[in-house]
């Protein structure tokens, strides 16, 4: 009875499959550009050995390389990747096709196909320091047969792991589609151009511009929810009423969701890992008689991509709409104060339509327990270098002249934190009596006697 009902049925079931076969093209090609989004960068924990590849540059000696080839090696392990090797080669400026020489480049092939019968030990990626263009990925893939990231796709990767709510996760999704359109003729073999000449043009050159404007919409229905997303935050920010706002910003890694938990009791996820926090999470602290609000940013990173800060620019409202911003630096690591650096231009960037008022900045050098030094010898006439100076000649240095707004503190052991929590509430009490000339305080705060203390 079913096969004849289904008979019966037969016409208009065919009249749908007509009206929808000139679709089935078109969706067909919808799944072959999102099902390889995942594919495309690491998606999943496990542990793949991996190479990096580095330049030494007039702009870059030695030294800066190995420092980023150091980061890019923390960033493939927080990805999940187990780094093996490393590749460097001294040129003036990238190979416009290869990045690096082509010689470099075969040395690499060989290695790789030295440890290819290894199971466990095979390759299965190679790691550029820099972004590669589309011809520069199609090249290479094509001449090491392994997967080819780049510094930008491994940051996309951990933001992708590390998104939790919905405004991270769309966020990453349109840095990745950013990140995604040019790349698209490299990516997949349908995609590739006809031959030039007459007769030899068609839809080679259509699937391309049609794949390429389903992207272009999906990144404007991104664009769109990330601004109601927007719209949100900001009714938000405004039902948080008078309380004076401060931002915890700082270099990836640095301690300040550490520090956040420590000021505000609160758990918020902290890591030793890059990007542990993507969301900004804002708690509310209360210093002796007064309250204030603390937001934890997203950290920043060297070479961070200029799409990646424009998707993450309304995480980042939260530091523009701040009244005081808190820098934390990790004075451990060899290279703060490049890292001081990197940050404060991106602040700049970030804050460049907001109103020219310099903000009050609080500069918090973290992690003074794990801060490490080489004495010199005592006949090396040689010139002291960073690594010679002690966390007190340190102290005596440019950051001298910073006098009260520069502090030196561990999260961890909790040295410091007295002072800095003093600090705060000085800050944070001028621009609320400024705001609110009556007295608007938790309690009043009264002396031995039983005398009340008048706030200035």
């Amino acid at each position: 009875m079913i096969l004849f009902g289904i008979i019966e049925k037969m016409p208009e079931i065919l009249c749908v499959f007509c009206f929808l076969a000139p679709f089935l093209g078109q969706i067909s090609r919808f799944f072959c550009i999102f099902a390889p989004m995942k594919e495309f960068i690491l998606s999943e924990h496990r542990s793949e050995k991996a190479i990096l590849v580095g330049l030494i540059t007039h702009r870059q000696n030695e030294q800066k390389t190995a420092e980023y080839l150091d980061e890019l090696a923390f960033l493939a392990e927080t990805a999940g990747a187990e780094p093996v090797c490393r590749f460097v080669q001294r040129l003036d400026t990238p190979n416009s096709v290869t990045y690096v020489g082509p010689g470099k480049l075969d040395e690499i092939r060989q290695y790789i196909e030295t440890r290819k019968d290894d199971e466990e030990n095979a390759i299965g990626m190679v790691i550029f320091d820099d972004d590669l263009g589309p011809k520069q990925l199609q090249v290479i893939e094509k001449e090491l047969c392994v997967k080819i990231l780049d510094r930008t796709s491994l940051i996309l990767d951990i933001f992708a792991l590390r998104a939790q709510t919905a405004t991270a996760k769309t966020q990453v999704e349109l840095a990745q589609y950013q990140y995604l359109l040019p790349r698209l003729t490299g990516l997949w073999t349908h995609l590739e151009r006809q031959k030039g000449g007459i007769g030899m043009r068609g839809p080679g050159e259509t699937q391309i511009e049609t794949d390429r404007r389903i992207v272009l919409h999906r990144i404007s229905l991104l664009k769109d929810e990330l601004a109601h997303i927007d719209r949100q935050k900001s009714t938000q920010r405004k039902n948080r009423g008078k309380l004076v706002r401060v931002a915890l910003v700082g270099y990836t890694n640095v301690g300040k969701s550490t520090l956040m938990n420590l000021l505000s009791k609160s758990e918020v996820f902290a890591e030793n890992k890059l990007f542990a926090t993507l969301d900004t999470t804002v708690r509310k602290v209360i210093v002796d008689n007064l309250p204030f609000l603390m937001s934890d940013t997203v950290g920043f990173i060297r070479k961070l991509p200029t799409h990646l800060v424009e998707s993450f620019k309304s995480t980042l409202d939260e530091v523009r709409e701040a009244d005081i911003l808190v820098h934390v630096v990790d004075i451990s690591h060899p290279a703060f104060e490049d890292q001081i650096e990197v940050v404060r231009q991106t602040l700049a960037e970030v804050c460049r339509n907001a109103s020219n008022d310099i903000k009050p900045t609080l500069l918090v050098f973290n992690k003074v327990d794990a801060y490490t030094w080489t004495p010199k010898e005592a006949d090396d006439l040689s010139p002291a270098t960073r690594e010679n100076l002690s966390l007190d000649d340190l102290k005596h240095t440019w950051m001298n002249r910073m006098q009260d707004s520069c502090l030196f503190i561990s999260a961890r052991t909790g040295q410091g934190i007295p002072e800095l929590k003093t600090k705060l509430y000085e800050m944070v009490r001028e621009i609320h009596t400024r705001r609110f000339p009556y007295n608007d305080f938790l309690f009043q705060k009264y002396d031995d006697l039983g005398e009340e203390i008048t706030e200035l």
